[in-house]
């Protein structure tokens, strides 16, 4: 198993055997790791943090204990490596096993890929305020009315905050409740909600994370300028859920409706932004979007298809866009040890 440092320990952590692995990994040959003890492995910093001691005890205890951090090979250089000390009993515990791997390509590709996404996310925020500064001059420049330049840097502004929510899911996509909050965020009232929102984890993928962002804030906006919003004791409830479709295909299905609010009657003009909604919607890989004028409030229903990676919960996501190999505690399981207690440790 020349890829896995695999070597033994007395129970204070000096080291007894030593595999060819393990020279090749770590640089000592067999007979200078023997004896050696197992802190020398790690980085300064963390051996006055005591974490090779934690590790050591909670092996002990727990019967194996895994870590993913940068250590140190025999001439100084530092390696990434993702391994697992586990208790050797005949029957009682007698010594210790470590099994280490050398992810370095992987974590350095991994902090290349985050580098590059950072200069992307700051490239993409400094367009959207170029942008929003070339609108505003323009339009200001032609004496446009003051209240439609307001409008189309919200509509930007709009956008950005959903590019921001996508940011931190390293555009892997994003929940709908996030985007929904966060749209809804600018138009409620501190230490009192206008807004009841109630739907389970949907995953969205980027463009349509996007797409829901500014349907949200043409609601919104609309319902505060006409709608519920405007009164002192309007409400909007806001809900989805989640179907699977006897084709086989993942729905969801989005219902904004306001409550509280002046009588509505039809527009006799569609305006901005329902066109925008039913547009948007239109594209959305057979999604549709339907707006009625009901006199007690204005109901919306939104319809998005799903691909199975869009419905994944962000906790997985974010595993999987920072996971390039398996952990060592997978490969141990698939190989008929048991696992450990705790979670999972994945590199990235």
């Amino acid at each position: 198993a020349l890829g896995y440092a695999i070597f033994t320990m007395d129970l204070d952590g000096k080291i007894t055997s030593w595999s060819r692995g393990a020279e090749q990994i770590l640089g000592y040959s067999r007979a200078e790791a023997i004896g050696l003890h197992f802190g020398e492995l790690f980085t300064p910093p963390d051996r006055e943090a005591r974490a090779d001691r934690h590790e050591l005890e909670n092996a002990k205890q727990q019967g194996r204990a895994e870590d993913t951090r940068w250590h140190l090979r025999k001439d100084g250089s530092r390696f990434w490596g993702n391994g697992m000390t586990m208790g050797i009993f005949s029957p009682e515990l007698t010594g210790l096993m470590k099994i280490l791997r050398d992810e370095t390509p992987a974590k350095l590709a991994e902090d290349q890929r985050v580098l590059l996404l950072n200069e992307l996310n700051h490239r993409i925020k400094n367009t959207l305020a170029t942008v929003q500064s070339i609108a505003e001059q323009t339009l200001r420049a032609a004496q446009v009315d003051p209240r439609v330049r307001r409008e189309l840097t919200d509509r930007l502004m709009a956008m950005s905050d959903a590019h921001n929510v996508l940011v931190n899911e390293s555009w892997a996509g994003a929940d709908l409740g996030t985007i929904v909050r966060q749209a809804v965020a600018h138009h409620d009232h501190r230490g009192h909600s206008r807004f009841r929102i109630d739907g389970p984890l949907v995953w969205l993928s980027p463009q349509q994370a996007v797409a829901m962002a500014l349907a949200l804030h043409e609601l919104a906006t609309n319902a505060l300028k006409y709608g519920a919003l405007s009164t002192q004791g309007g409400q909007v409830e806001l809900t989805w859920n989640l179907a699977h479709t006897q084709l086989g295909a993942r729905q969801v299905n989005m219902l904004w409706r306001e409550l509280g609010g002046p009588s509505v009657s039809p527009p006799r003009h569609t305006g901005f932004g329902s066109r925008l909604i039913a547009r948007t919607f239109s594209q959305e890989n057979g999604g549709q979007a339907r707006i009625d004028y009901l006199p007690q409030g204005v109901q919306c229903v939104m319809q998005l298809q799903l691909s199975g990676a869009d419905e994944a919960p962000a906790e997985w996501s974010s595993l999987v866009a920072g996971q390039v190999g398996e952990p060592l505690g997978e490969v141990l399981a698939q190989a008929g040890a048991p696992r450990p207690s705790g979670p999972e440790n994945v590199q990235g």
